[in-house]
């Protein structure tokens, strides 16, 4: 009777807890919407941070750890749009010390600097033309990553399993056979510099061939299969042996076993791991302009040729990798705190 007097008052406690959430959310995505309309964005922002500080049971769930970040984001974007405005808006009769500080913002040698680097012929260009092909040779790589990966992986953690229980013969010597010959590529591809690799694909491997994109996304892709693949071995091996006796007891074969109940368990052990091998996958990219990829790296060094200026190009392009791994780092976080909730 206890039990069963108590699921009324945890239902409407939940929905409470939901709608909290929901709010928090809510008001954090407007702060980044309105982050253009002066103190509005921080209005918004301010009423987030309050709801999320008030009700600890909605702290919990992803919604309102998303709309406090966001938050944060608005605060920081409103803070920009505001000084932009400020220094840069045009006004008919602008009060004295405003036209004294855009003058001597104007005048400034940050100013001169930053407009020489970015904003003289559009040299801005080079830093939004490199992020594009940054994300599109790191997606494409991810991908080839991936399938590589768990190729690699099946192999030999099949092998790792089978081999004490297949017979001599033609299946058990294939078998041998690709795991050897995954071993050697473990071994090669995590035994070089990736910007080796990189230069031998496009210098003796690809040579006749013009598509820079391409060959960066072979060798990122080829590179990043290693350690995923070793990674997801690790999940694989992790899990119990059990699991694959008690798969035969329900009537799979190896095969149905490892699609339908130790792989799903892998993968939701190793994808914390896999997220930060990504993570890492966007920084290595930047050493593709050793082959004359126009990606990020090498956008902030085309304007630092243009200008002799090496600080301001490159200090952005460091900044800009910041926020994407930061970005990254949080959602992977998120994505922890979710894998560890789901198992209570």
């Amino acid at each position: 009777m206890s039990d069963q007097s108590n699921l009324p008052v945890q239902e409407p406690a939940l929905v409470n807890k939901a709608k909290k959430a929901n709010l928090i959310l809510v008001f954090g995505i407007l702060s980044v919407l309105f982050s253009i309309i002066p103190l509005a964005g921080i209005v918004f922002a301010i009423l987030a941070f309050c709801l999320f500080a008030k009700n600890r049971s909605a702290r919990t769930l992803m919604k309102a750890e998303v709309g406090k970040t966001l938050a944060i984001i608005g605060i920081f974007v409103n803070i920009i749009a505001s000084a932009i405005e400020l220094l840069f808006y045009p006004l008919n009769n602008p009060p004295s010390w405003l036209s004294v500080l855009r003058s001597d913002f104007l005048a400034s040698s940050f100013w001169i600097d930053f407009e020489n680097n970015f904003i003289s012929e559009k040299r801005y260009l080079y830093i939004f033309k490199g992020l594009g092909v940054t994300f599109e040779v790191t997606f494409f790589a991810v991908l080839l990553g991936i399938a590589l990966g768990v190729i690699v992986a099946l192999v030999r953690s099949s092998y790792d399993t089978l081999k004490e229980e297949m017979r001599g013969g033609f299946g058990k010597g294939l078998l041998w056979f690709f795991n050897k010959l995954c071993g050697v590529y473990l071994t090669v591809i995590r035994g070089t510099p990736v910007v080796v690799q990189l230069m031998i694909i496009y210098f003796v491997i690809f040579a006749s061939s013009n598509n820079k994109i391409l060959v960066a996304v072979l060798a990122f892709g080829i590179n990043s299969g290693a350690y995923v693949a070793e990674i997801i071995r690790g999940g694989i091996m992790s899990i119990d042996r059990g699991q694959f006796e008690a798969g035969r007891s329900l009537g799979f074969g190896y095969v149905r076993t490892m699609a339908f109940i130790i792989i799903p368990q892998a993968f939701k052990t190793v994808l914390p791991a896999l997220a930060n091998e990504f993570i890492v996958l966007i920084k290595e990219t930047s050493v593709s302009g050793y082959v004359g990829l126009q990606e990020l790296t090498k956008g902030g060094d085309i304007i630092r040729s243009r200008t002799y200026s090496a600080f301001m190009p490159l200090i952005a392009v460091a900044i800009i990798y910041l926020v994407i791994v930061m970005f990254f780092s949080w959602l992977v976080s998120l994505l922890e705190r979710r894998l560890k909730n789901s198992e209570r």
